[in-house]
């Protein structure tokens, strides 16, 4: 069954998910519980299972697996975090490719390196030029590329099915009692678990102790119609590298295998994550914006001056203080870890910390100190 990954405010992303939990019991009580059902949380359920075959595991998703940030994001994969490369995190892309190849996901990987872009400054030759506030060419390669999200999310939840996790969609828990085992309560029921992930990112930011340690923001995003191999080659992305300024205001892109090209920019502030409950990019601020970023889009080159946009879509990403990803035990609870804040560098990060966050939890390894100073403060 496939089914679009959109909010219905949020837009019609080009990624549809093609998976579907199987119908279960739900049960009273668990060795471990994962609140998300996201590319961390679907990729922690599948390892630790595989990590202990004899322990019990559930996931819980307030909505559709992949309906928040991990089914509308760009699908651009980068090597760092938003920090740069934090002390003990490791080969990130070696990591995420080897965590996709051993649970089978076939999500359309492609790394063929990152353009940073820039209004000054350019490799010599540079193969992109265009005019956005300037002259706008290309500075850097850095390691990278793209996935299909809507693959990866389903290939995700399929290998953790498979690993016997069990899913639960449309399960918002409200409540957590941070005893031992911890307590998860939800309209309904309730179920006590010995160790808990939480990994909601933009969401649920007082549940997860992420209050006060991140901004919810939501980014926007387009898709341009097929464009011919001479047009690709014009704008200098028929190498099919995706790019990202380095500079303000801010741009990013990726080539799409239907030969469109997604352009993101722009970001909605907001005073409290709850607004994306009624958040609609085809009204107010949102809609300013993508017509904004349509028309920014149609200036950078002749070749896009009469584009037409096929998709128009938009999600919530969490910008952690000091731009470093959480990932620490819960303030309240040494059983239970939270990951998330990945600031827009998460597809690649949020799969191989999903893999670490297993092991924190199975006792196989320890937690990262990024956090720490931030944590004593």
């Amino acid at each position: 069954m496939t089914r679009a990954v959109s909010h219905p405010r949020w837009g019609n992303s080009p990624w549809a998910i093609d998976f579907q939990p199987a119908r279960a019991s739900m049960p009273s009580e668990a060795d471990f519980a994962v609140v998300g059902g996201g590319f961390s949380e679907l990729s922690a359920a599948a390892w630790l299972r595989r990590f202990a075959p004899e322990k019990t595991v559930v996931l819980f998703e307030s909505a559709s697996i992949g309906a928040g940030s991990s089914g509308h994001t760009g699908g651009m994969v980068l090597a760092e975090t938003a920090a740069g490369d934090l002390p003990g995190l490791g080969d990130v892309l070696g990591g995420f490719t080897s965590i996709l190849k051993e649970l089978r996901v076939d999500c359309d990987l492609a790394l063929p390196g990152v353009y940073e872009i820039g209004r000054s400054g350019g490799l010599h030759n540079s193969p992109i030029s265009w005019s956005d506030s300037g002259l706008v060419r290309a500075v850097k390669r850095v390691p990278g590329g793209m996935i299909n999200p809507g693959k990866m999310v389903s290939g995700l939840a399929r290998a953790a099915e498979k690993s016997g996790a069990q899913i639960f969609e449309n399960i918002s828990v409200e409540e957590i009692e941070f005893t031992d085992p911890v307590c998860l309560r939800f309209s309904g029921g309730q179920i006590r678990a010995r160790k808990v992930l939480l990994a909601t990112n933009g969401m649920f930011l007082e549940l997860s102790g992420l209050a006060g340690r991140g901004q919810t923001k939501f980014t926007l995003a387009v898709a341009t119609e097929p464009l011919d191999t001479v047009q690709l080659e014009s704008l200098g992305l028929e190498s099919e590298k995706p790019f990202y300024t380095i500079d303000l205001p801010y741009l990013w892109g990726r080539t799409l295998r239907t030969e469109g090209i997604i352009f993101g920019g722009g970001l909605v502030h907001l005073k409290d994550w709850r607004e994306l409950a009624s958040l609609d990019i085809g009204s107010g601020q949102p809609a300013e914006l993508i017509a904004r970023l349509e028309s920014r889009v149609r200036a950078l080159h002749p070749v896009l001056q009469n584009v037409r946009f096929t998709n128009r879509w938009g999600g919530p990403i969490l910008i952690a203080n000091q731009w470093r990803p959480v990932f620490a035990r819960h303030p309240r609870s040494p059983h239970t870890v939270v990951l998330g804040a990945f600031s827009g560098h998460g597809v690649a990060q949020s799969v191989y910390l999903g893999r670490w966050a297993a092991e924190v939890l199975c006792g196989k390894r320890s937690l990262p100190d990024w956090n720490l100073a931030e944590e004593s403060a």
